[in-house]
């Protein structure tokens, strides 16, 4: 699909539509494409969020629906290996959240890996671009213990910034704790979590790392989300980036996030019989 664009040649629609196409083509038969970076030398940041688009705007004609936005590459340590000086967006569509504790199918993802975050649940809608952080506060009906799946459609997970953000910012799924907490109750900076796979530690952070504190992040998308005429509904989902490095998941791990003052959130992927131990 498509054809690689000479050096200096600018993005067409074309070439937009083409790279849409061989993404959504991974979804569906479950084969990874090469970085589109590789293709196409001239793709630019606003390239990359239109072929974003262009598959969003193609699931929700398929009859899917946004029921909220993912901020990544939040740490100063993936901006630096990816050479970015900002945070990236994608969409979260209601097919990509999963029940806590219900296997979740395994197969369905292609490179799938897990990420800790604190997601936000709106109250009221949240439009920049001028949104302050008192605004996006008051915005906020509660917070949430969740872990994101991240999966890449692109092989090996060779990515760029460009090559990320064409792909939806890497979502995969998403699995929400139950137990909500309001602002006012909770310093989300010093939110410490740990995180387990199988009952082993698999790693740790804090919300500190998110931009400073997940409220940052949470500012970010409302005024760039904005700024391209989308606006956040109430009801909505964010997530505001992960609080540590992501770690790869198989079929029947078990995961769980537990997080100082927001309880705990599980993930379970379905495996075989000899599948590891349930915690």
């Amino acid at each position: 699909m498509g054809r690689p664009s000479a050096k200096g040649a600018p993005v067409d629609h074309a070439d937009r539509a083409a790279a849409a196409a061989s993404l959504l083509g991974a979804y569906n038969d479950g084969h990874p494409v090469e970085p589109l970076t590789e293709k196409y030398s001239d793709l630019t940041l606003d390239d990359a969020y239109a072929i974003q688009l262009l598959q969003i705007d193609e699931r929700l004609r398929a009859g899917a629906t946004v029921k909220g936005h993912k901020v990544g590459l939040t740490s100063a340590a993936m901006q630096k290996q990816l050479g970015v000086d900002q945070p990236d967006f994608g969409h979260l569509l209601e097919g990509m959240f999963h029940i806590e504790h219900t296997a979740i199918p395994a197969d369905i993802y292609l490179q799938p890996r897990i990420e800790p975050e604190i997601a936000f649940i709106l109250r009221r809608p949240l439009k920049g671009p001028g949104v302050t952080a008192a605004e996006a506060i008051a915005a906020v009906d509660f917070v949430l213990p969740a872990l994101e799946i991240i999966d890449s459609r692109i092989r090996d997970w060779r990515i760029g910034i460009l090559d990320t953000v064409a792909d939806n910012a890497s979502s995969g799924g998403v699995v929400l704790g139950s137990h909500p907490t309001a602002l006012a109750d909770v310093d989300l900076r010093l939110v410490a979590c740990a995180l387990y796979v199988c009952g082993e530690p698999a790693g740790n952070g804090v919300g500190g790392a998110v931009l400073g504190s997940p409220l940052n992040a949470l500012v970010w998308l409302a005024n760039t989300l904005g700024g391209r005429g989308i606006g956040l509904e109430a009801g909505h989902v964010v997530l505001p980036g992960s609080v540590m490095a992501a770690v790869p998941v198989s079929p029947g791990d078990v995961v769980t996030a537990s997080f100082t003052g927001l309880g705990s959130v599980t993930a379970r992927f379905a495996g075989s019989a000899t599948a590891k131990e349930n915690v």
